[in-house]
């Protein structure tokens, strides 16, 4: 698992931006793709929003990886 955490002056990251931070994928562009093509999971629920803000706790898998978000 993956953990990516949030600046102090940060609330939330958005999951295209977690998904390049982690490492699984290598551009803006590849994430709105596999985002929008539904491969994505945010609480364990499909998401198809590219801009979908992730606060903390919350968690994100893509391609059997996870993503945890921490303050």
């Amino acid at each position: 698992m993956e953990i990516i955490k949030l600046r102090n002056t940060e609330e939330y990251i958005k999951l295209g931006q977690a998904l390049k931070a982690a490492g699984l994928v290598g551009s803006g562009v590849e994430a709105k793709e596999v985002i929008q093509d539904g491969q994505v999971l945010v609480n364990g629920e499909t998401e198809t929003r590219r801009g979908r803000k992730l606060y903390n706790g919350d968690t994100a898998e893509f391609d059997n990886q996870e993503i945890k978000i921490e303050k």
